[in-house]
């Protein structure tokens, strides 16, 4: 089975388990970058504003076509109870590329279900499965067993 983890992190909390999760797959990884600064108290106002619009935006160049493979993981962060804009723009710009789909997400404390109802409407199919993961979790590790029950 083919797999793809595609991902977008700005704070390197999504991108810690997208690189676990390609690690324990043997899949291969898109990172997915912004032409749009995000950084900073600005950009960090400018990814609310644009999250809650689901604005769609310049990413950087990609390496792989997502209908290649067997099986997506999406990472994102929530942003204001939304997927990140660079994701969107992912699903957007490979619109009809993705045959299975399962959803990572990461947040502060909430907004989960909001963004998984966004990528599965953006995306037009429901997820395999998803994951719902806190910073806080991530940081201290103790996401381990979420992780091998969404691997499964």
């Amino acid at each position: 089975m083919s797999v793809l983890v595609a991902y977008y992190s700005r704070t390197d909390i999504t991108k810690k388990v997208a690189e676990e999760i390609a690690g324990r797959l043997n899949a291969d990884v898109e990172e997915i970058t912004s032409k749009v600064k995000y950084d900073g108290k600005i950009g960090y106002a400018r990814a609310g504003k644009d999250a809650m619009t689901a604005k769609i935006i310049k990413i950087g160049d990609l390496k792989y076509n997502p209908s290649d493979y067997d099986t997506v993981y999406l990472g994102v962060p929530v942003w204001a109870g939304k997927a990140a804009t660079p994701l969107i723009s992912y699903i957007k710009q490979n619109e009809g590329k993705f045959n299975n789909v399962k959803f990572f997400v990461t947040a502060g404390s909430s907004g989960f279900e909001s963004t998984f109802d966004q990528l599965e409407e953006f995306i037009g199919k429901a997820p395999l499965k998803t994951l719902a993961l806190t910073t806080k979790e991530v940081k201290k590790e103790e996401y381990k067993n979420k992780l091998d029950s969404f691997l499964e």
